[in-house]
């Protein structure tokens, strides 16, 4: 059968699939395709395996034809495929979680560590020259050790994050989400508040949720206020959750004391000014971006594609009622 990647992936994914006897062809090794483009270049596939930056709509299912059985997104989250139209067409949605958590949760901490250290600027500093001698009052950045962390979404990712801060820098745990952990509260002493007393009294909050119509802008301009003037923000989930144009704001009037960003609101476009600030720490989407995790994704998606094909149900499809 018929496989088309979108965009280049691990290796793995491919030589699975031909294992297997199906054939595979990938449309681009350096980006993604506009619209038009994957319109135009997906039609007679019985299997699409999508990037999170491919917008897979009624319209691109339509082109591709009746035979498609599957999409399986190179990701966790899937708010770029309409799984309501998939579901019309009896298509199957899967994506590639649990692999990935240990490399987001490590990058929300590195994002944090960066912030508060003011490690980018320091390095800009001394590349650029300026270090002369060492400063007394240089560079002063905040310690992370015993301060609060208030983690908005407590799944994988967020209990992972949760783990480290606690275990490793003694951290204590606020969390907000649809549920409560027992678990956690009785492992961490992670404490279940509401969002507003959770931006309140936290040091660091940590962004960890999937992006659905509930959690669009979930911060924005009157909960960046409600933060500490010290307080650090961190988004590795999606970038539409935090009001970009709120939180340039925010950290041009010292607000808050700085954020870490691996995701932006209109991906890969920055809202004006946020590069220019020296309080922010942006990285391209590559929170991900470790050998074992991208590496345990491919493998993943082919293993969905393969499972899809045989007539079975894939071992991560999505519910597609979301």
């Amino acid at each position: 059968m018929k496989i088309i990647l979108t965009q280049q992936i691990p290796s793995i994914a491919t030589e699975l699939l031909k294992k297997a006897g199906h054939s595979v062809e990938v449309l681009s090794k350096n980006g993604p395709l506009s619209h038009s483009e994957l319109e135009k270049k997906v039609v007679g596939a019985d299997a699409i395996v999508s990037a999170l930056t491919d917008k897979i709509d009624g319209e691109i299912m339509d082109s591709i034809g009746k035979q498609l059985k599957i999409i399986a997104n190179y990701a966790v989250g899937f708010d770029n495929i309409d799984v309501k139209e998939a579901k019309k067409r009896n298509i199957i949605v899967t994506n590639t979680p649990g692999v990935l958590t240990e490399s987001v949760a490590e990058h929300s901490v590195a994002l944090m560590f960066a912030v508060a250290k003011r490690i980018v600027e320091s390095d800009t500093f001394v590349r650029a020259g300026d270090y002369k001698h060492w400063m007394p009052t240089g560079f002063i950045g905040q310690q992370l050790w015993d301060k609060t962390i208030g983690i908005v979404g407590l799944g994988r990712i967020g209990s992972m994050l949760a783990e480290i801060c606690y275990r490793g820098l003694r951290m204590r745990v606020l969390y907000n989400d649809m549920k409560h952990d027992e678990r956690l509260e009785m492992e961490l002493g992670a404490e279940y508040h509401l969002l507003p007393t959770l931006l309140e009294r936290a040091d660091v909050v940590s962004i960890n949720v999937p992006l659905v119509p509930s959690t669009r802008h979930l911060i924005s301009a009157k909960e960046l206020r409600l933060m500490k003037k010290t307080a650090i923000l961190i988004n590795t989930s999606r970038g539409p959750v935090i009001d970009e144009k709120s939180l340039v704001s925010a950290l041009k009037e010292g607000e808050i004391a700085g954020a870490g960003l691996d995701v932006y609101e209109n991906e890969p476009e920055l809202t004006p000014g946020l590069a220019k600030l020296a309080n922010v720490v942006l990285t391209p989407h590559t929170a991900s971006a470790t050998l074992e995790a991208r590496t345990a994704m491919a493998t993943i998606v082919a293993t969905n594609v393969i499972e899809a094909l045989k007539g079975n149900t894939p071992p991560n499809s999505v519910d597609v009622q979301k």
